[in-house]
């Protein structure tokens, strides 16, 4: 029925009526099946233009299909589309905004100072006290974030690792597959720390859910508290994400981590003693210290190559022939 409430699936409803459309709306409904979160973002006249057709015929689309119009075709057939198509009206919106370059540095620069205060008194003292013991109680820590959740691992792991007995990265070349055997042996007496923000990856939710299964302690760093990392973690930890050019900004997830980790670093049995076997580690290579002025230079192979032995030959000065004298018969 026109204007209802709860549609079918729109494959579902164009598989239904299809008998009854005319060869310019089959032509729409085989490019929206086609292309679906592609018509979704397109107003009537993107639609329209796309596939050569008047806005007049759009909208007799849309009411073939049983809805009271564009719109309200349009409002169905974003459901399950929702943060996608969030990010591209939200670009879309600033596109149209008459801000130069330095407006937008200004703009962005604003938002990540916002999102910093935001997660900064969003901080909940108790949830900092069991992240930062769940870290320094643990056997075996792993921490798993894929996508561009994974660069933000990658610096959790690096920050981590000189204070922590065990701390494994599961994002690697082989994919979910290895954070899924690392898991299989993880225990009670270990931790998972789960990060992902909105869209959030599947793999990660996929993991935290078999941890929590599991009995793993699960810490989830996240955006909010409706977020699917949220009610499978002993303790949460949240981030303000909000752009208005990319799906998430991620500076106050990076604050939050360097946070977390400096708070580790100040309850580790001996930080000192840790800073400094890192700065005596880091120091060869380091530009322009002493010991990075001292480390020999690799060995070089002098044996010439076959090539160089060639060029060499060709390039060598040519020697005269020296007949042997004869020397006069008597």
């Amino acid at each position: 029925m026109a204007g209802s409430q709860h549609h079918p699936p729109m494959a579902q409803r164009i598989a239904r009526l299809l008998p009854t459309l005319t060869r310019a709306q089959r032509r729409m409904a085989d490019y929206v099946l086609a292309h679906p979160l592609q018509a979704a973002t397109q107003t009537i006249d993107e639609l329209a233009s796309a596939l050569g057709v008047s806005v007049a015929t759009a909208n007799r689309f849309a009411r073939a299909l049983e809805f009271d119009g564009y719109p309200q075709f349009r409002a169905a057939l974003v459901l399950g589309f929702e943060s996608a198509l969030a990010l591209v009206d939200k670009v879309r919106q600033q596109v149209g905004r008459p801000v130069g370059d330095a407006g937008v540095f200004a703009l962005t620069l604003s938002e990540i100072g916002a999102n910093v205060e935001r997660t900064r008194q969003a901080l909940d003292p108790e949830s900092c006290r069991q992240a930062v013991a769940a870290i320094g109680a643990a056997q075996r820590i792993a921490i798993a974030g894929y996508g561009s959740s994974g660069w933000l691992a990658g610096l959790l792991h690096r920050t981590l690792e000189p204070y922590c007995r065990q701390v494994h990265l599961l994002a690697s070349l082989e994919g979910p597959g290895y954070g899924a055997r690392v898991l299989s042996g993880l225990g009670p007496a270990d931790l998972l720390i789960a990060i992902a923000f909105p869209r959030y990856s599947a793999d990660t939710v996929f993991l935290a859910r078999r941890a929590h299964q599991a009995g793993v302690p699960l810490l989830a760093l996240t955006d909010k508290r409706s977020s699917p990392l949220a009610p499978l973690a002993s303790v949460s930890l949240y981030a303000a994400s909000e752009s208005s050019y990319f799906v998430n900004s991620e500076c106050s997830t990076l604050a939050l981590i360097e946070a977390l980790a400096s708070a580790v670093a100040h309850h580790s049995r001996d930080p000192v003693q840790a800073t400094g076997r890192l700065a005596a580690a880091a120091q060869p290579w380091l530009h322009g210290t002493a010991q990075s002025r001292l480390r020999p230079p690799p060995a070089r192979d002098e044996t010439p190559r076959p090539a160089a032995r060639r060029r060499a030959a060709a390039n060598a000065p040519s020697q005269p022939s020296v007949k042997p004298s004869r020397k006069a018969t008597p």
